[in-house]
């Protein structure tokens, strides 16, 4: 075989026809209003937000840059505005059975800030109403005519004891600590040494008497008591009666307002209840109130007054639809609201007035997006949105609570019920790791919609890349594209997507190429965004970033990489590797070498040896022992060690593109055929000797190009791929024109054999009828090779015996 076939030069890229762009620029293009490429994806997000059963919560998964959360916005937005039912407002108010516990309001979108209005409406009116009723007259001559009636009876009662007292002889005495009677003799009272004068049995006659008197004083006592504690009722009762006559009217009026709504009409009669319980609280205060403890007593009963207030935590007044919340920092306590503290009178405290809401409590009823990475690296955020997600109660819990690391008085708030459907979006690892350990994700998100990083490349795709571009010039303010720049732009899409049958959905990265080439076609001077500004953008991009690639290509320029590019050598292939620094890659070329001699350990891999070969390209090796049995040991033993290396290689090998170029290296040394160093190889093999295809194909082509560029173009340089990977080339233009100048060729191959006929100039050779293979061809030569080494190992084996 002398004529081998080669790629023509059309066929190593894409070339966008510019006859399926009917338009002149951009700006006659109708912007794109809808996802392309993605239509499993989209099916699958629809069929998450339309469905109403519980756990079919969603999960976006892809790459960076294939448009997961502006899509998710876009379609949950959708979604929502389509929803007929507005979302709850929820407000939380003072439990006056329990304090620590609030209780959680809910009302019909709007209605819970004209609530808190009215309410706080309602406290401004008690304030002036209450403090103008207690400071009427009326109340006063009530509050009197109580008092005159308690001093009265104790007057008469007080009396009645006295002139008992006074007629058994003794002189009461009332003080703070109680009775004392002095004795009466001769209508004389006595003194103390006058008492001791008198004889025996006077004295005790007297003493007698005052400790009747004593009991009887007692009484006295515990009746003036309950009569105080009678006009102390009455005095309350009096202040109940006005401050209803003064409140009632007013929150009836509200409860009838509310009249729908029985939490709330429940809360307006317990606030009732407690502001006539705690009447005194709004009751005006006298002059001499003005000391330091009075002022502070005032100061807490104002404190108290905040009782009343609504806490309006969710708003959607202004909703038109359900709502829609993106949460860029998923916290525990954004996600879940918090109570926070605050310093009053020198003592830290809270009350349900200093709830807050978290994200999913303005989701409620709506759309909550996340990014499940930042979820997952937040403290406890995972575990709650499951927790809501499964009981759907939403829990307002201290965190240092959750994980028993702290324990302190705080608020339990009412948990408030949630019905939000969550759509995460992040990387497929982290969907998978989920799937495979968290049993709840499974439960909790049905709904897998995973974005491609391709689509097709047919005409349909390509009139919706055009929109998708029109859209961004639009939304960008970018200078119009004439119609040869957005081909190029497509065919730069083709390049992205590493196939001339796909266009890349990482638009993202087509964005920086537009945002780019707009910025060179204003430095030109130019109203249109052409071609040439694309092409610059690319290049320059790419020069942004192939530093390293630079520095790789003048170690070859200098020599300090061996490489050969216009020799022939045996047992010596240039295999090509791929090498990535962030997002760019380039190809780097390697020198591939094989020795072979008699013995019986097979190939030997030095990269393994050193431990600096990965499983895949290890596998790739023991296939090569795989092919040579089949090939040349069918018929004796395969007596041979074959050593293969990448020579100049520091940092380790992996992959099994390169197992093709191993094989050709151990043929030509086995067969003492040189192998032309100007073609370069890449492909895997299998056991059957078929070419495999490989990835990054056009990075090593055009790699080992740039190579020959610098050692000098000769007209015979060139790459062996496998035939497989033909429409994954996308190659620049400069290569490409190389190609058809006939300076640089491309070789598809699909076997070994017809892989060794290019690089060795000889045919392979087809096993014959009788097991041979054709004189001199190149397995007739290496199985001549492995023959003799088995008749070496036969004659050394019988020296050996005859020795013994």
């Amino acid at each position: 075989m002398t004529n081998w076939q080669e790629l023509p030069a059309d066929k190593l890229h894409f070339i966008c026809d510019e006859r399926l762009l009917d338009f002149e620029t951009t700006q006659t293009v109708s912007p794109l209003d809808v996802m392309i490429g993605q239509t499993r994806a989209v099916k699958a997000v629809e069929f998450g937000l339309y469905t109403q059963n519980s756990g079919y919560n969603i999960f976006i998964s892809g790459l960076v840059g294939t448009g997961k959360i502006t899509y998710a916005k876009a379609a949950v937005t959708k979604r929502a505005a389509q929803k007929q039912e507005l979302p709850l407002d929820w407000c939380y108010v003072n439990n006056f059975h329990n304090a620590a516990q609030p209780k959680a309001l809910s009302l019909p979108a709007g209605m819970g800030a004209k609530f808190q209005q009215d309410m706080q409406v309602l406290m401004d009116e008690l304030k002036t109403g209450i403090a103008k009723v207690f400071s009427g007259d009326e109340y006063e001559q009530s509050r009197a005519e109580l008092i005159k009636t308690f001093q009265d009876k104790r007057t008469l009662i007080v009396e009645g004891f006295n002139k008992k007292a006074e007629e058994m002889g003794i002189q009461p005495q009332w003080s703070t600590t109680g009775f004392a009677g002095l004795p009466i003799v001769d209508n004389k009272v006595l003194t103390q040494e006058e008492f001791q004068n008198l004889d025996v049995t006077q004295r005790e006659e007297i003493e007698k008497k005052a400790l009747l008197l004593h009991d009887k004083a007692a009484e006295v006592i515990r009746h003036l008591q309950v009569v105080e504690r009678e006009v102390r009722e009455e005095l309350k009762s009096l202040d109940s009666r006005i401050g209803l006559f003064a409140v009632g009217h007013l929150i009836d009026s509200l409860t009838e307002k509310y009249a729908d709504f029985t939490e709330v009409t429940a809360y307006l009669e317990a606030v009732k209840k407690d502001i006539v319980t705690h009447i005194n609280e709004f009751k005006p205060h006298n002059e001499e109130e003005q000391n330091p403890l009075m002022l502070f007593k005032r100061n807490m009963q104002e404190t108290g007054k905040e009782k009343y207030k609504v806490n309006l935590v969710v708003d959607n007044g202004a909703s038109r639809g359900a709502p829609v919340v993106v949460e860029t920092n998923p916290t525990y306590y954004n996600l879940v609201g918090r109570v926070e503290y605050e310093t009053r009178m020198g003592m830290v405290s809270t009350d349900y007035t200093m709830i807050k809401a978290g994200a999913l409590h303005r989701a409620n009823g709506g759309y909550l997006i996340l990014n499940i990475r930042d979820v997952l690296t937040n403290i406890g955020a995972w575990e709650a949105l499951k927790r809501v997600l499964k009981t759907k109660k939403l829990y307002i819990e201290n965190l240092g609570e959750q994980y028993g690391m702290l324990a302190m008085a705080s608020l339990k708030p009412e948990p408030v019920p949630v019905d939000v459907k969550v759509v995460l979006v992040g990387s497929p690892q982290i969907y998978y790791l989920l799937y495979n350990y968290d049993e709840d994700f499974r439960k909790l998100f049905k709904v897998h919609a995973d974005f491609d990083v391709q689509m097709n490349n047919n005409p349909e795709n390509i009139k919706r890349l055009a929109g998708f571009i029109s859209s961004t010039v639009n939304r960008k303010e970018l200078k119009p594209f004439d119609r040869v720049a957005v081909a190029k732009v497509i065919e730069y899409s083709c390049r992205l997507a590493q196939s001339q049958k796909k266009l890349t959905t990482r638009f993202n990265e087509v964005v920086e190429i537009l945002c780019e080439a707009d910025v060179w076609a204003t430095l030109d001077n130019s109203e249109l965004v052409r071609a040439e500004h694309v092409k610059q953008a690319i290049e320059e991009k790419r020069y942004r970033s192939n530093k390293y690639e630079e520095r790789l290509q003048e170690m070859f320029a200098d020599g300090k990489f061996l490489i050969d590019t216009d020799e022939e050598k045996v047992g010596q292939v240039n295999g090509l590797a791929v090498m990535a620094v962030g997002e760019y890659m380039f190809g780097k070329p390697s020198r591939i070498t094989a020795n072979t001699y008699l013995g019986k350990s097979g190939v030997i891999n030095i990269e393994r040896e050193t431990k600096m070969s990965g499983t895949s390209h290890t596998k790739g090796v023991m296939i090569l022992s795989g092919y040579m049995g089949e090939k040349f040991a069918q018929r004796q033993p395969l007596t041979l060690t074959a050593s293969l290396t990448f020579e100049q290689t520091y940092d380790g090998v992996d992959g099994d593109s390169a197992s093709s170029t191993e094989l050709y290296a151990i043929l030509s040394s086995l067969s003492d055929l040189p192998i032309k160093q100007y073609i370069a190889v890449t492909g895997s093999v299998n056991q059957k000797g078929e070419i495999q295809p490989i990835g990054g194909a056009t990075q090593k082509i055009e790699g080992f190009f740039e190579v020959c560029k610098i050692k000098g173009l000769t007209g015979k340089q060139g790459v062996m791929i496998p035939w497989q990977n033909v429409d994954d080339l996308t190659l620049n233009d400069e290569v490409v024109e190389a190609v058809r100048q006939g300076n640089f060729h491309i070789y598809p191959v699909k076997t070994i054999d017809e892989g060794i006929e290019i690089l060795t100039g000889t045919p392979a050779g087809q096993l014959q009828a009788d097991g041979t293979y054709p004189l001199n061809t190149v397995h007739d030569l290496v199985e001549k090779k492995l023959k003799e080494y088995m008749q070496t190992l036969i004659k050394l084996g019988k020296s050996a015996d005859n020795e013994k």
